[in-house]
């Protein structure tokens, strides 16, 4: 047994030779030894020591072993100190009846028998030292409980113990924490009277338990929802076992539970952010695939391509860069137009700008950005800007919320309506039609003056979806699709295009009308979109998976209910979609005019034969 403090024996007795011979009989390792010659002298020692055996004389002058017996029977301090007591003088029963009455545990007569007294002082010696030992085990033991407890009050986790009938039986201070109920309030309650596991996981949970009862498991972790005691939902994660008896038998279920309702939470958050970002670089390049086709469909040559195509991703890239900077919280006017000037096609001293500080939304932002850089080509091409005396004057203001632009030139050459409109005065006068803007020319005899009318407090849109598209690749050329007789399903037919991005929908419209196929909208908003599919005959539809940062449920309801065959057009994974419509096909963006031809041609059902 391992030795801690020595033990501490106490010998009182007024002749020292006696005392010598005690000394000398009992002395052994972890033992020591103190002597006192009387009773006062005694009494000192035992204020300062805690003795595991006291061996007193009985005839001592002024006070006897009895009346020291006597003393330490009334402190509280020594009550509990075994005494001996050791007498020359013959006793009686009566005087042996005393000193057992004043708390000895022995009375021995002298001369001692040696082998007697070293017996039972070795008994009390031994016993000294299992109470040493017992009292170093229930302080290690304390102390353990008590780093328990810490642990248990200070950990995130949620501590929860419960018997076989699925009663609890122990509680944490991080439990009450997590879930709003005190111990008092759950401890000795079943768990089905407490109103915490959520009621369709409680079945689910007993059968696990059950398993780890009948020892299928040794331990577990799943997932299950609980309830706080205001009645939030919480999801957490349990890691639990059976505690087993020293038979083997389990007697509790023990659960670590740990709160993951916020890492949820930033789960589904990224889940979203992964997906708009995947929609915004979808989106954008299909943006920029719709400029590179409808800058190339309006170019008599390459160079008159690459000019038009560079400038006009530059400003759209500038645009992108001042939103990127504000955290695409949105952009000025000023700053915008100031931007586009850093492109170098802009003469500051030819432009005269007025206006006050406005805000916009980013996807406006980039739109009026495109905007502004066709009205400046085009002033630089053939209007104003051309001419070393022209000038633009550029002035906005704010009036219940719409932003009213005037770009007007002067002292440039003589125009005229155009015969035909080109792509870049389509962009303008369609670009901010998603926002619920307009735009308007007017060829005055001095230059040309557009306006333009724009809501500044729209929100801006987001949204779009994953892709799929079926079948197998097609040729590019459009000649070689038209001759196999397939795009006869789609000649004539009214299909309607949703699209929030503009220069998406002219990409679409385009290549749709080259297969003479009649394009209504395109809309550009859910209500627009609502209210061409209940005024209008439809064949079919190509619905922007989101429009305006805005689900499109109700859109595709609307399109089911009137029976028109439509699909989804998106840069969002396919689990961003209506889930009503998960049989429903998805065009992908950014796409090929052949992976749109080919989704057209299968939307529209084949012509059912007639016999003859």
């Amino acid at each position: 047994m391992p030795s801690g403090e020595p033990v501490k024996f106490l010998l009182v007795d007024d002749v020292m030779e006696n005392l010598l011979a005690l000394e000398a009989l009992l002395r052994r390792d972890g033992l020591e030894l103190f002597k006192a010659r009387s009773g006062p002298e005694a009494l000192e020692l035992l204020l300062v020591h805690d003795f595991a055996l006291a061996l007193l004389d009985v005839q001592m002058p002024d006070m006897d072993g009895f009346e020291l017996a006597e003393l330490m029977r009334g402190t509280e301090r020594t009550r509990p100190i075994p005494i001996i007591f050791l007498t020359a003088v013959a006793t009686d029963e009566r005087r042996r009846f005393r000193g057992y009455e004043a708390g000895a545990v022995d009375y021995l007569l002298k001369p001692v028998d040696t082998r007697m007294l070293t017996n039972k002082a070795d008994i009390f010696f031994e016993l000294s030292r299992q109470r040493q030992e017992l009292a170093r085990q229930r302080d290690e033991l304390r102390l353990t409980l008590d780093r328990l407890n810490a642990h248990g009050d200070n950990s995130p986790l949620a501590i929860v113990e419960l018997d076989p009938d699925m009663r609890f039986l122990s509680w944490s201070n991080g439990a009450e924490r997590i879930f709003g109920w005190s111990a008092p309030e759950v401890v000795g309650s079943r768990i089905c009277d407490v109103r915490w596991m959520h009621e369709e996981d409680v079945s689910t949970f007993t059968g696990h338990v059950g398993d780890l009862l009948a020892g299928k498991q040794p331990r577990m972790a799943h997932v299950y929802r609980s309830h706080h005691k205001d009645g939030a939902l919480v999801e957490c994660e349990w890691y639990y076992s059976a505690l087993l008896d020293s038979a083997g038998t389990p007697i509790s279920i023990n659960a670590q539970i740990l709160d993951i309702t916020e890492r949820r939470r930033a789960e589904e958050t990224q889940h979203l952010l992964v997906g708009e970002l995947n929609h915004r670089v979808k989106n954008t390049l299909a943006s920029v695939q719709a400029i590179a086709n409808q800058t190339l469909r309006h170019s008599p040559d390459p160079s008159d391509f690459a000019g038009k195509f560079n400038g006009r991703i530059q400003a759209l890239a500038r645009a992108n860069s001042m939103l990127s900077d504000a955290t695409w919280q949105g952009a000025g006017l000023r700053n915008l137009i100031h931007d586009q000037l850093q492109l170098g096609t802009m003469d500051e001293a030819k432009l005269k700008i007025s206006g006050p500080d406005v805000d916009l939304e980013p996807q406006a932002a980039l739109h009026l950005a495109l905007v502004i850089h066709e009205l400046d080509t085009n002033a630089n091409k053939y209007g104003a800007l051309s001419l070393p005396d022209g000038r633009v004057d550029l002035s906005w203001t704010v009036d219940n919320g719409t932003l009213h632009l005037k770009w007007s030139e002067k002292n440039g050459p003589a125009v005229k309506p155009p015969s035909r409109k080109g792509f870049g005065t389509a962009l303008i006068e369609r670009s901010l039609s998603p926002h619920g803007g307009t735009a308007h020319a007017t060829f005055a005899p001095h230059g040309i003056e557009w306006d333009i009318n724009l809501p500044v407090s729209q929100s801006a849109p987001s949204g779009i979806v994953n892709v799929r598209t079926s079948g197998p690749p097609r040729s590019s050329s459009l000649q070689s699709i038209k001759a196999n007789g397939a795009p006869s399903r789609v000649a004539g037919k009214k299909l309607l295009v949703i699209e929030d991005e503009p220069l998406v929908a002219f990409e679409m419209m385009a290549i749709l009308q080259e297969l003479d196929a009649e394009i209504v909208g395109p809309a550009g908003t859910r209500e627009d979109a609502l209210q061409i599919i209940a005024e209008g005959v439809i064949d079919g539809a190509f619905l922007d998976g989101n429009l305006q940062g805005k689900l499109v449920d109700d859109v595709a309801v609307a399109l089911a209910e009137r029976n028109v065959p439509f699909l989804f057009v998106s840069g969002y994974g396919k689990d961003h979609l209506p889930r009503a419509f998960g049989d429903v096909a998805v065009l992908a963006k950014p796409f090929t005019a052949t992976q749109l031809i080919d989704a057209a041609i299968q939307l529209m059902p084949e012509p059912e034969l007639v016999d003859n």
